[in-house]
């Protein structure tokens, strides 16, 4: 029953929606948080420190994969965390209208959160029980497109929506009908894949829950006693030490007042220059920047993917010097920085990768991704408060200074040579 079931799935009726499903509740937690928070009043220092901590749950996704494969079908994850997403989107629309609506949203944010990162964990899980090997190679583009529509897509159509509602609406009010929405969204989502998502034969729990731990354990211990690995989590862990602190201010600085210090954008203006249009040029440093290590090697392309991801960061300082009021030259210089950024974070995707390779490859990258996103935890916690203290022009100088340690670490990499 269940193959009969399994062969009838066309894979362009879930893997598109499984992914673009996949990408919005992450971008609601990383992104949209900060913006709805500063338009409630939320101070940068709370902002950030607060918005900060919701990296934790994909910090120690590798932690709680194993309960993951133990207990029920990656298929039914997938459903029970899409409905929790739903529910939580639900929740924090009923929190804002609360007096306490900081307190009860962050709540309802990290059920988000946490519900998001074992979704990945269950996605991925189906993905390749659910398509056979010439598929999954076939469709792995497909996913990633889906993925960064999601990105794409999600921010710059919520902003660009608050904006419209809060001219009518107070910002409580617009954000609470925005997660109502996508409260209703995720629903309908779950529903669709209860019936669009396949049967996989080779989809079910282990059960084998001594067997799963020792095999864990064995491989959390390799993992930590490969060559140079303290070289190797310096590297992930402070690579981006500039960016996890930017990335956090960005927002924002965009959408504050002159008086404030900030570029007083609009929110729909924000949304398609940083949310889309900044996107669409991170994908395309991404994709130029895969190619170049496939026809020279990561040890060739390092040093220049480090200027690429550090240097463009000089255009905040720029920005919050001068103020600039003309849109486009303000949207021109963030698309360098975000393509900048995206050539230079080909080359920390491909180290993790071949940091990795080896025995254990998959356990190990997922290691490699939970310091990934500590190292984006830990430095954005103190960001707003550095911002509020020193004023944006001092904060970007700052982040400037946080680029030092990345140039650093790449002389003592080790990069295998023969690996193009």
């Amino acid at each position: 029953m269940a193959s009969a079931k399994e062969n009838t799935r066309n894979p362009w009726l879930w893997v598109p929606s499984l992914y673009l499903t996949e990408g919005l509740p992450y971008i609601l937690v990383i992104s949209i948080s900060i913006v709805m928070y500063r338009d409630l009043g939320i101070s940068n220092t709370d902002i950030a420190f607060y918005t900060s901590c919701l990296y934790l749950p994909w910090v120690i996704k590798p932690l709680w994969s194993p309960i993951v494969d133990m207990f029920n079908t990656k298929r039914r994850w997938v459903l029970l965390m899409q409905l929790l997403i739903a529910l939580g989107a639900g929740g924090i629309a009923f929190a804002l209208t609360t007096s306490h609506f900081f307190f009860y949203s962050l709540l309802f944010f990290w059920l988000l959160a946490f519900c998001s990162a074992t979704h990945d964990i269950a996605a991925d899980g189906l993905y390749m029980f659910g398509l056979p090997p010439f598929r999954q190679a076939y469709f792995v583009g497909i996913r990633t497109t889906f993925y960064r529509l999601a990105t794409i897509v999600g921010v710059g159509s919520l902003l660009f929506f608050s904006d419209i509602l809060q001219k009518y609406w107070n910002p409580a009010e617009s954000w609470s009908l925005i997660h109502l929405c996508l409260a209703l969204l995720f629903s309908a989502f779950c529903l669709y894949h209860y019936y669009a998502l396949p049967y996989a034969s080779a989809d079910r729990p282990h059960g084998k829950s001594q067997e799963i731990f020792k095999e864990f354990i064995s491989t959390f211990v390799s993992f930590f006693r490969k060559k140079h690995i303290g070289t190797a989590l310096a590297f992930m862990l402070l690579y981006r030490l500039s960016e996890s602190q930017l990335l956090k201010m960005v927002y924002p600085f965009l959408l504050d007042s002159k008086e404030k210090g900030g570029l007083a954008l609009s929110a729909s203006n924000v949304g398609v220059i940083y949310g889309s249009l900044g996107m669409i040029a991170l994908t395309a440093g991404g994709i130029i920047g895969g190619i170049l290590i496939a026809r020279n090697g990561l040890k060739h392309w390092i040093g220049w993917m480090t200027l690429a991801i550090n240097l463009p960061n000089f255009i905040y300082v720029y920005l919050a010097l001068f103020q600039p009021e003309n849109l486009t030259l303000i949207s021109s210089l963030l698309m360098v920085e975000q393509f900048g950024y995206g050539f230079g974070f080909a080359a920390y995707t491909f180290y993790l990768i071949l940091f990795s390779s080896g025995e254990h490859t998959t356990a190990h990258y997922a290691l490699c991704t939970g310091f990934m996103a500590l190292g984006m935890m830990l430095p954005g916690m103190i960001s707003g408060w550095i911002s509020d203290t020193f004023g944006y022009p001092l904060f970007f100088l700052w982040v400037m200074l946080c680029t030092i340690p990345g140039f650093i670490l790449i002389r003592y990499l080790k990069i295998p040579e023969n690996v193009n």
